[in-house]
């Protein structure tokens, strides 16, 4: 009867010992999957990845006196960055490494790689007005940059606080493309001053309230008309006819869009739809 307890007690020895192993696999294997959960998320930031290559290549190019291919570089960067958030909403991947990282990234793109473009291309032939034009601009895309993460919640999304970082470099390299592609004499007068006069609106534009359209609740998971497709074959049209200055018109009209819209809800007694709305929420997310 002894050796029988005794056998019992080694039978719930083992067990115990048994349980405790699986136990301690189990919280092993926890620790892997929460280890593996805290890694970063690949897809939507190859495509961060590939638009802070393009502006540092931009960068990299203006020093090597090749601005055409600077300009496209900047335009590159827009794409991939305006691809990069779609990916992560669609593919449910967002995270805030990857918020922040965007933001770095714009920054770098959007910000630094057109001022220093344009400083290198024109602007450094009227001295000091010429560095300090690039840098309202570089300063404007970065408080732009800081505003947009710190109202995520109480802006209304429809509409951007300000024009975009990726507008603005678009406006600014688009010109220094159309330039250089219609070979515009670089030491006539007007050039340089005419070149400050878009990279200083461009900065201090970013930095307004004026209320400019995001897009962010245009669905391509949704039907549309059949219009719409006939307006994007005359875009592609068009832009393949002469690039330079099809996406310069398009982003001059964008940018002086948003006083536009702003003054014709002024006019009519409308309040501004870009204007905060409440307490921040302190997540941020893609612009």
């Amino acid at each position: 009867m002894a050796i029988r307890l005794r056998r019992r007690k080694g039978r719930g020895l083992i067990r115990g010992l048994g349980g405790a192993v699986a136990g301690e696999e189990y919280g092993s294997s926890a620790v892997r999957t929460s280890v593996r959960r805290r890694g970063i998320i690949l897809l939507p930031n190859l495509f961060t990845t590939g638009a802070l290559f393009a502006g540092f290549f931009a960068i990299v190019q203006a020093m090597n006196q090749n601005f055409e291919a600077a300009a496209i570089a900047i335009f590159v960067a827009m794409v991939l960055d305006g691809m990069d958030g779609r990916v992560a909403r669609l593919t449910n991947t967002q995270s805030e490494f990857g918020a922040q990282y965007d933001s770095l990234s714009d920054m770098t793109s959007f910000g630094v790689a057109p001022a220093l473009v344009v400083y290198e291309w024109v602007l450094h032939d009227i001295g000091r007005w010429g560095w300090a034009g690039a840098f309202v601009y570089c300063a404007g895309a970065a408080m732009r940059l800081a505003r947009f993460n710190a109202n995520i919640g109480v802006v209304d999304k429809r509409f951007f606080q300000g024009l975009p970082s990726p507008a603005a470099a678009a406006l600014v390299a688009g010109f220094v493309w159309l330039a250089v592609d219609n070979r515009f004499t670089i030491n006539e007068l007007w050039l340089p001053w005419f070149t400050l006069v878009i990279t200083v609106y461009a900065g201090l534009t970013m930095v307004s309230s004026a209320p400019f359209y995001s897009g962010k609740s245009f669905h391509l998971s949704r039907s549309v008309p059949f219009w719409v497709m006939i307006v994007i074959l005359v875009g592609i049209f068009f832009v393949s006819g002469n690039p330079p200055v099809f996406l310069f018109g398009l982003f001059c009209c964008y940018a002086v869009s948003g006083y536009a819209y702003w003054f014709w809800r002024y006019w009519r007694g409308e309040s501004n739809p870009a204007r905060p709305v409440g307490k921040p929420t302190g997540i941020a997310e893609v612009d």
